[in-house]
């Protein structure tokens, strides 16, 4: 199985989270092993930014990078994207200190990655192996990655609330390409209504609004069309995760638990295990029939070699 970049550039204008102002973001093709990479667009001569889980400085709501005093932030969604269609190499131009938040899903990141097609690349695409179980713990909160022959994400959270249904708190994806699309990528990120206001009067989430987040009162959700799927709230924190882990370098071949975690706790495992050099090892495969996680076929995500 070899690494995967887009064919052709691609951009799209959204609304940034905090900022509510307009923000630029453009798709470039990468040359192989240079991994995912930010750059400013609106800052002349910034340095490039790794998306690498030891450039998180700030969780507080997202994922956000900073490197040489640049800042990207709002990462998560976007990661998630490009772990779900299998890119390995993409260079993202972004005019603003935030990535737009779209609908609050991964899901109009995947449709320019699709629309942008991709191209197979002459290096074999590169697996972070977890061998021995590591697990971080803050509280009650915990989150952990296990061996596993393929990639699958459990994540249970806990909200005593009653737009929350005690049934709907948990969920499993069994990842590939297909269920990435199909049944997570368009969850959508959800806030407090309490919780939006505070952030307003501090200058924060000026650009959220109902189209592009689940807002939630003390007693029911506001959105009229309600929620995309039974259990939105806990399959966007896998979503969430699963961008996370993308910050680990590669994608990932374990079993991912977690209990009422969120970025900081995500980005921690990660830590954890990039500095255990005994807890993964680095593994290609020979071709797609011997590789444990399944992505859709190049003819499918009209891929050219």
């Amino acid at each position: 199985m070899n690494q995967r970049t887009i064919k052709t550039a691609i951009a799209i204008t959204g609304i940034g989270l905090h900022s509510g102002e307009p923000v630029d973001l453009e798709f470039h093709p990468q040359p192989i092993n240079t991994g995912v990479v930010f750059e400013r667009s609106d800052i002349i001569g910034s340095a490039p930014i790794p998306a690498s889980a030891f450039l998180v400085q700030d969780t507080m709501m997202s994922s956000n990078l900073v490197f040489g005093g640049t800042r990207v932030g709002t990462v998560e969604h976007l990661l998630s994207a490009i772990a779900g269609v299998g890119v390995d190499n993409l260079l993202i131009r972004v005019s603003a200190s935030e990535i737009p938040i779209m609908d609050g899903s991964a899901s109009p990141f995947v449709g320019l990655l699709l629309q942008a097609g991709f191209r197979e690349q002459e290096a074999a695409k590169r697996f972070l192996r977890i061998v021995k179980p590591v697990k971080v713990k803050v509280d009650d909160k915990w989150a952990e990655l296990r061996p596993y022959d393929g990639f699958e994400l459990n994540f249970e959270i806990d909200f005593d609330h009653p737009a929350f249904d005690k049934n709907q708190q948990h969920a499993q994806l069994c990842f590939s390409t297909q269920n990435f699309i199909e049944e997570l990528s368009s969850a959508r990120t959800f806030g407090f209504l309490s919780d939006i206001e505070t952030l307003r009067s501090n200058n924060l989430a000026l650009g959220g609004s109902m189209d592009n987040a689940i807002v939630i009162d003390d007693a029911k959700i506001l959105n009229a069309e309600g929620l995309r799927y039974a259990d939105e709230f806990v399959r966007h924190k896998i979503l969430d995760a699963l961008g996370d882990l993308y910050l680990i370098g590669y994608p990932i071949i374990g079993r991912f638990n977690a209990y009422k975690s969120g970025h900081a706790l995500n980005n921690l495992l990660v830590r954890e295990i990039l500095s255990d050099k005994s807890s993964f090892e680095i593994v290609t495969f020979d071709d797609n029939v011997s590789c444990p996680i399944e992505y859709l076929p190049l003819s499918t995500l009209t891929i050219e070699g």
